[in-house]
């Protein structure tokens, strides 16, 4: 087998490693990386079980032939290994190893890469095997932005010549230029033990030796193995010994500093001061595996065993892991040691302690029910990859630091006959940290080197000097993602000021946010500035940052397969779940944006600087900051690579790109992509809630499950039309809240009366022209008899009892605005709504109004309602009733002497036209026949009362001058039949 002298420096950096007790880092590139491993105890992140199972058979049966067999096969066989999948990471929390191993750095993600070297002990190796470093190109893709570009990997490669540990060679042992700090490593000299001591150490080794007469206490501080953690032991048992049991200690710290540890000591401390219903809890049982061992730990030192003194029990469930979940304890009287679930909080009335691990994983409603009249200790991860840590810090500690300050100030001014019942609710806060790390020893590089490359400990947050600008005279500013992550020093202090706001604004940051940044090509950066002096040359301090991810531009038939198939693609999450909750297959072609966070300096908080940095980015995106200096951006954006082929791995010097564009662009120096409307997502508060509502967002789909396990929130989504494009906003807003006032009374009951009618009512969107309620609908939703039992409630005649069954119809014609002009009040509309959901005996302390009044303003919402659907009655009637036609009342076109003169016109044409007429007829006929004196005589006789007078006319008239000959031919006919019927008479006698 051939051999090859290994380069000393390797040797020397590895024994280093192990004297100072600090981890080494070494970066294999090739394909053959796997045949230079070989540690004492390894953790290996590999793929291959099947092949350590077979080998393993060969070793127990005696088959396995170590000369015929490869280097790595030796190495499977003479090593204890821990084989994990990158699936099952978490698994290996909490443990130890002497060598990790990290393959396939394909899948290997910053969540990964933080959480495994981290299981490192001080003395041994972290391995990283390179093959390529085109990497993660299928992580952050989407369907309209299918570019990513490996920024992350190349701040990765460069951050390995920071790191002072660190030995980047390729799989034949050669140490590669980048690692030039190798050149001047100098192997140390050799110490004693007691020279090996660190101050700490030193005054750890005193404060044990001052308890060993102080018991339970010294033999418990026994076991500690850093300072910072026997002081967090010693905080936790006097908390145990005042037993006031209105205490609450937090332990707050990073991965790895043994805050398990302590909280299991404390617990076996507990015991020992008699304590008998300690109550545990965590996310789940598999979590508590190192506390309860120290808790076992701590009954070893304190002389008890198990059996006689105390029983184990172990859980059933096969999840768990056959996890401790209770443990009885019965030497001097029956004490217990419970785990139960962070939901449970409803089983803790006879507890005495309650012991909250990683309180950071649980959600903070939950968290916040666990804390009542009992001893509370808890212990949370404040940053390292767990990033869930800040929700606990930002809000809990902060509330319980207020509250405690708060009572500290009533209890003093109060007089000291204080009630025993207030004294009891009033609680003490103790705040622990631990800093000093159990595995590995202070100072350690690899730390540092991790911390500063995925931004883990940027918790300090630099105080802003310059005063308070005002909002209006800020200016919003693109950042240039291939500058802020080309590792260049004064952009490194630019991403750690960026990633400190992220971390203390928001609850929840991973490594993998900052890969996501750096890489995704559909996610850009804003920041919002103070006023910039031309003569400053120092970095700006940084107010806001807005991070926005583009989103939209699916085609359609991608939106109609997947919900055919009720599947949706990764990404695009506002395109994606509007789509599937509106069953719209058009609105994944529309481009959006999504606001994915925006963080304001914590000093800055409530001044106008979010909303002013909001307000900005939506006007860039109307595009109300033309670019009008494209040709030059597009010139300075040029960056020249190095080809891979140019030179060899041993010659090639890994350098920070050159001719980099500007880090800060203004908005009109950089054109906006043309979006459609601009969303957000968050978890629901009523105080986000009316920072979004005021910039102009309207909510289209809340989560009916908690999206956040961290804060238990639901999930909001709002948008913001950014271009007319019809009433599809209008329409999905009507959907939401039809959809919300139906789960009102189930899912979402646990929300307050104001923030419910927060989100029911929208200014954003214009008051909906609905349809006036009509009689068939009336007559649909309630019965005659309902009517009349409203009437009765009205008049105070019968109790509310009596028509509660009608006030969520009511309530859903209300809030629809199918009540016409029904006018409420603030106050007479949360308690409406409250009467909806609660019952009326639990009015009182949802809103501060006693329960009479309350009642008072539900009698006159009633009246209005009744008075309504009385008038929608009443007008049904009349449209059937026969409608009296009206007379229109129209104004004239011409004045009145127009129209006089008009109509006089028009009576002389026709006058005379008749008189013409009359004068071409013969009026001899009409003429009235005799003289006066005929007059007077024929009126002389008929006296004054006649009204009928007579005179003989002595000519007759033409039709009776025809008619008379006729007449007479009549006479005579007749008088001859006469004659004739004589004649034939007288015959006959």
């Amino acid at each position: 087998m051939h051999r090859k002298k290994v380069d000393n420096r390797i040797r020397i950096l590895i024994e280093n490693g192990v004297a100072e007790r600090q981890r080494s880092l070494f970066v294999v590139v090739g394909d053959r990386g796997k045949d230079q491993v070989r540690p004492g105890k390894c953790f290996l992140t590999f793929h291959r079980k099947k092949r350590m199972r077979q080998l393993q058979k060969k070793i127990k049966n005696g088959t396995l032939n170590i000369k015929q067999d490869d280097p790595f096969e030796l190495f499977v066989a003479a090593t204890n290994i821990r084989y994990c999948y990158y699936n099952e990471t978490h698994k290996i929390l909490g443990n130890t190893f002497g060598m990790c191993v990290l393959q396939d750095f394909e899948a290997l993600t910053p969540n990964l890469l933080a959480r495994t070297v981290e299981t490192v002990e001080g003395g041994g190796l972290v391995v990283i095997l390179l093959r390529t470093m085109n990497s993660l190109k299928q992580l952050y893709r989407t369907e309209a932005h299918q570019d990513v570009v490996g920024r992350f990997n190349e701040r990765f490669i460069l951050s390995l010549a920071s790191c002072k540990k660190c030995l980047v060679i390729d799989d034949q042992l050669n140490i590669l230029p980048i690692s030039s700090h190798a050149a001047s490593i100098e192997a140390l000299p050799p110490q004693t033990p007691d020279e090996s001591l660190g101050p700490s150490d030193l005054e750890l080794k005193e404060l044990k030796e001052s308890l060993q007469d102080t018991q339970p206490v010294g033999v418990l501080v026994d076991c500690c193995k850093t300072l910072d953690q026997a002081k967090a032991v010693l905080k936790f048992i006097e908390g145990i010994s005042e037993k006031t049991l209105r205490s609450t200690v937090a332990l707050t710290a990073a991965r790895g500093r043994g805050k398990s540890a302590a909280l299991g000591l404390a617990i076996a401390g507990a015991v020992a001061f008699g304590y008998s219903n300690i109550f545990v809890t965590s996310p789940s049982p598999d979590n508590l595996h190192t506390l309860f061992e120290f808790v076992f730990k701590g009954f070893d030192a304190l002389q008890y065993q198990e059996h006689l003194d105390y029983e184990i029990i172990q859980s059933l469930n096969p999840e768990f892991n056959k996890a401790v979940i209770r443990v009885n304890v019965f030497r001097e009287h029956r004490q217990t040691i419970q785990y139960i679930h962070p939901a449970d909080a409803v089983k803790l009335g006879q507890a005495e302690l309650v012991v909250i691990d990683e309180a950071a994983a649980i959600p903070l409603p939950l968290v916040k029910s666990l804390l009542g009249p009992y001893l509370v200790f808890m212990a949370s991860t404040i940053n390292g990859y767990e990033g869930t840590g800040r929700s606990l810090s930002l809000k809990l500690i902060q509330q319980l630091r207020q509250q405690s300050a708060q009572s500290q100030v009533s209890t003093t001014a109060e007089n000291k006959t204080t009630a025993t019942a207030r004294l009891a609710s009033v609680r003490t806060l103790h705040e622990v940290s631990l800093q000093e790390s159990i595995r590995y020893a202070p100072g350690d590089a690899v730390e540092k080197w991790l911390n500063d490359l995925l931004c883990l400990d940027c918790l300090n947050i630099t105080r802003i000097v310059s005063g308070c600008p005002l909002p209006e005279a800020c200016e919003l500013y693109y950042v240039n993602r291939d500058t802020l992550f080309c590792y260049h020093k004064a952009s490194e202090v630019f991403l750690q000021r960026l990633m400190a706001l992220y971390v203390a604004s928001h609850y929840k940051n991973s490594p993998n946010d900052l890969q996501m940044l750096s890489d995704a090509p559909a996610h850009h950066l804003f920041c919002l500035l103070p006023p910039v002096p031309p003569t400053q040359n120092a970095l700006p301090e940084v107010l806001a940052v807005i991070q926005v991810c583009l989103e939209g531009e699916i085609s359609r038939q991608s939106i109609l397969n997947s919900l055919s198939r009720g599947k949706k693609a990764s990404g695009d999450l506002i395109p994606w779940t509007v789509s599937e909750q509106f069953q719209d297959p058009d609105f994944g072609g529309l481009s959006g944006g999504r606001v994915v966070r925006i963080a304001v300096h914590p000093d800055y908080q409530g001044m106008g600087y979010g909303s002013r940095a909001l307000q900005l980015l939506q006007m860039y995106y109307e595009g109300r900051f033309p670019c009008l200096e494209e040709k030059v951006l597009e010139t300075s954006r040029e960056i020249h690579t190095v080809s891979s082929e140019a030179v060899s791995l041993l010659e090639e010097v890994v350098t920070p790109r050159k001719d980099l564009p500007p880090l800060l662009l203004k908005l009109n120096e950089r054109p906006a992509e043309r979006l459609d409307y601009l969303g957000v997502s968050y978890g629901l508060t009523p105080r986000l809630l009316k920072f979004w509502k005021r910039a102009g967002f309207v909510p289209v789909y809340l989560r009916q499950t908690p999206v956040s396990e961290a804060c238990g929130k639901e999930g909001t989504l709002m948008d913001e039309e950014e271009a007319d494009q019809g009433a599809w906003l209008s329409a999905f807003w009507k959907d939401f809240r039809r959809r919300f006032l139906a789960l009102l009374s189930y899912q979402f009951s646990t929300f307050s009366p104001p923030l419910a009618l927060n989100i029911l009512q929208n200014r954003n969107i214009g008051k909906p022209v609905q349809p006036a309620l009509r009689r068939e609908e009336l007559e649909a939703l309630f019965l005659p008899y309902d009517l009349k039992r409203l009437e009765m409630y009205s008049r105070n005649m019968v109790d509310y009892h009596l028509i509660m069954d009608m006030i969520p119809a009511i309530s859903r014609l209300y809030f629809l605005n199918q009540l016409g002009d029904l006018a409420l009040s603030a106050a007479q509309s949360v308690g409406y709504l409250l009467l909806v959901c609660w019952l009326c005996g639990a009015l009182e302390k949802e809103i501060e109004l006693p329960s009479g009044q309350l009642m008072g303003l539900f009698n006159r919402i009633i009246r209005k309602v009744v008075k309504l659907f009385n008038e929608v009655q009443e007008k049904a009637i009349e449209e059937q009733m026969v409608a009296v036609k009206d007379v229109v009342m129209e104004p004239t076109m011409k004045t009145l002497s127009d129209d006089l003169d008009e109509a006089a016109k028009e009576f002389q044409e026709k006058h005379r036209k008749e008189v013409g007429k009359l004068k071409d007829m013969d009026l001899s006929q009409y003429v009235i026949r005799g003289d006066d004196e005929e007059w007077n005589d024929v009126l002389n006789k008929a006296g004054q009362n006649a009204s009928i007078v007579s005179l003989k006319s002595d000519k007759k008239r033409k039709l009776e001058a025809k008619q008379e000959p006729k007449q007479n031919k009549k006479l005579k006919k007749n008088r001859d039949m006469k004659n004739k019927k004589d004649m034939k008479l007288k015959r006959k006698k």
